[in-house]
């Protein structure tokens, strides 16, 4: 780094230049850093015939003509000649005018309140051997970089101005590239056709239209020429990222317990950064600024967090801001790892299984983690954080109060220690104790359903590796036994396909799949025959609220039965009963919503059609000979809207009608006055 400070220093020392020197480097690396911090200063303190160099720094993004780039020019030279501006600067530690400011004293000279009453010293404005201009952001302009680079030849050439370009020559060329490509292509297109050469087979169409493109427009070769004539020599940036990591910390000072384990784990924060694989230090900049809000809330709130957690938050932090925000993964990559257990059950399996679909956690893992051992290692909160950038407070203390659990009732259930832990590190004979503990959860029918079964596909490879004597089908018999005890207090489990994906059940042509089928076969069933029982309990729970609880009734119906068809699953003489106890505004409410609904999701009112034609012919049997009161009004409305629902139409437009259906003649018990009752 030395020698590269030294060359350009050597550059604005010698008599006569003309010509500009290019500072090349990628995106984020710190050139701007370099420049400001090292670069400049250095400039600044040379003399030339008794007069110290004068750095004019401009950055080129978001340019878009060639006269914005004069404006900031003579604004940034404008405290040469301006004395009251240039004592203001002095006064306060001013070295360079803000954007804002910039902006207001344009504005001020042009409605003519600034004039500083003072003559311009023209000898000093007109001096040009002793300004260095630096411009950075080459490839950010939105200016064609053919005329920035002819633009800033005039200064080269003809003022012999020491002249630094800072860019980025790999994004420069891509964007040179890629310029006006729809333009290009279509027009490619127009000239090969002109010239017969568009249908000819002897070459793909795409490589003739590139050729097209880069022998007509290509603008590279423009590029070269004027990068030859104006760029004497071209330095590659390699940054020392210690030094420059050091320097992004001391903006941390002010914050005692931060900077001090910021300090203590400097070598980490390094260590994490060159593991990324980037150069990026504008990413690791913004890391560090989510860590220090995460650090906030942890010491304010769980003070006595073990500091080796507190290392574990530094690097997920840094590992994640880099993966997702360096486009190496899409962000939905973590989206669906709830917690730290289930991290760790996906590295279980990726590891045992061979499970080449959570490889990229596997990776992951073994690359920010390398000889490092944390237990916890996934905060999905920061996960959350780094991703959405909202800093969910529920989600923190759900992870905090997991992480802070007394050691005491943390004692890890045997199932978790195959589907979780890393069993492969326990002595011998506390892994036979593992298994033979775990069968007997399994035999219990204790654990999950979806748990059994995945614990089998580890079972299945435990006994074709000999590490235990049972036989696959002594273990299917355990597993099924278990699978369905285990049924009758299990929950449905909705992302099937997901929760087995954690441990890779293999394909038919390998050998557990055979094993494995009867097993799944059973799971399939014992979880549709769950997931029945939850819409059964839901919709008890939903039609017991009419008629008393009409508001909690709308609210659940809306949110919770759009997509599901709890018609179905509630008994059609009780609809009818609460419907017809209910007031006659809800009676029209419930009607119009069944009505909507059958619109809007008529798949879903498919599978309700048997309870839906029981309820018309139950409410048309109630109905029929009562006396015209509003609410047999309304119930007949009702029953001619259901009827639309329920009942085709043949081609002359009548109804067919409706097969008998059991237990027709038997409607229920009605009070005294005709009503039913609940």
């Amino acid at each position: 780094m030395e020698d590269l400070i030294e060359s350009i220093l050597d550059y604005v020392r010698s008599d006569y230049t003309d010509y500009a020197i290019m500072i090349n480097g990628e995106w984020g690396s710190g050139k701007t850093y370099f420049w400001n911090n090292q670069i400049k200063k250095k400039i600044e303190t040379l003399k030339l015939n008794g007069r110290r160099f004068t750095t004019i720094y401009m950055s080129l993004y978001g340019i878009s003509n060639l006269e914005e780039i004069s404006k900031k020019i003579f604004m940034e030279t404008s405290q040469l000649m301006n004395r009251n501006l240039r004592k203001y600067m002095d006064a306060h530690g001013q070295t360079t005018i803000p954007e804002y400011a910039k902006t207001g004293i344009d504005m001020a000279n042009f409605f003519g309140s600034a004039t500083s009453g003072n003559r311009v010293d023209y000898e000093e404005f007109f001096s040009t051997d002793d300004k260095v201009l630096c411009f950075d952001d080459l490839e950010r302009a939105n200016v064609d970089v053919i005329d920035i680079l002819g633009y800033i030849n005039n200064f080269v050439e003809h003022d012999h101005i020491k002249t630094i370009i800072i860019c980025n020559e790999k994004e420069l060329s891509t964007k040179i590239k890629n310029s006006n490509l729809k333009m290009k292509t279509f027009i490619a297109t127009y000239l090969l056709d002109k010239q017969g050469e568009l249908n000819k087979a002897d070459k793909p169409m795409v490589e003739k239209i590139q050729e097209k493109i880069e022998h007509v427009f290509d603008k590279a070769i423009d590029y070269e020429r004027i990068k030859e004539k104006l760029i004497g020599e071209t330095f590659e940036y390699a940054p020392q990222f210690d030094y420059i990591i050091n320097g992004i910390l001391m903006r941390y000072e002010p914050n005692r317990e931060l900077i001090r384990f910021l300090r203590e784990n400097t070598e980490l924060i390094i260590s994490t950064f060159k593991k990324s694989g980037t150069r990026n230090l504008r990413i690791l900049k913004h890391a560090l600024n989510d860590f220090s809000k995460i650090f906030e809330e942890v010491n304010k709130l769980y003070p006595n967090t073990n500091n080796r957690i507190m290392q574990t938050m530094l690097i997920f932090t840094i590992a994640v801001s880099f993966e997702i925000k360096a486009g190496k993964i899409t962000k939905e990559k973590f989206k669906n790892i709830q917690d730290n257990e289930e991290y760790k059950s996906i590295l279980v399996s990726s590891r045992v299984l061979m499970d080449n679909r959570q490889f990229y956690i596997k990776e992951f893992d073994g690359n920010y983690y390398y000889n490092f051992k944390a237990d916890y290692r996934f905060f999905k909160f920061i996960e959350y954080y780094v991703r959405t950038r909202i800093f969910d407070m529920k989600i923190f203390k759900a992870d905090m109060e997991a992480i802070n659990e007394s050691p005491k009732s943390k004692k890890v259930p045997a199932y978790k220690k195959i589907l979780v832990e890393e069993y492969w590190k326990l002595q011998d004979d506390k892994f036979t104790e593992t298994v033979e503990e775990t069968l007997e959860e399994v035999k219990s029918g204790e654990l999950e359903l979806i748990d059994i079964v995945k614990l089998f596909e580890y079972f299945i490879y435990f006994s074709k590796s000999n590490l235990i004597s049972n036989d696959v089908k002594t273990l299917k018999t355990i597993f099924l036994n278990g699978m369905n005890l285990s049924s009758l207090h299990s929950k449905y489990c909705p992302n099937v396909d997901e929760e087995l994906s954690k441990v890779v059940i293999r394909d038919e042509n390998e050998y557990s799949y055979e094993e494995m089928k009867e097993i799944l076969e059973r799971f399939e069933e014992l979880n549709e025959q769950l997931l029945e029982k939850e819409y059964k309990e839901k919709a008890d729970e939903i039609f017991r609220c009419i008629p008393m609880k009409m508001e909690q009734f709308y609210e659940r119906f809306d949110k919770e039965c759009t997509n599901i068809p709890i018609l179905k699953y509630y008994d059609s003489f009780q609809i009818f009963q609460r419907v017809s106890c209910a007031s006659n505004e809800d009676i029209v409410a419930i009607k119009e919503k069944l009505v909507k609904r059958a619109k809007e999701n008529p798949e879903v009112t498919e599978e309700e059609m048997e309870n839906l034609r029981k309820v018309k012919r139950i409410m048309d049997e109630y109905i029929s000979g009562k006396d015209t009161t509003i609410k047999v009004v309304l119930l007949r409305e009702f029953s001619k809207e259901l009827g639309e629902i329920v009942e085709p139409k043949n081609s002359d437009g009548e109804n067919i009608s409706s097969e008998n259906i059991e237990g027709e003649n038997n409607i229920g018990n009605y009070n005294d006055t005709g009503e039913p009752q609940i």
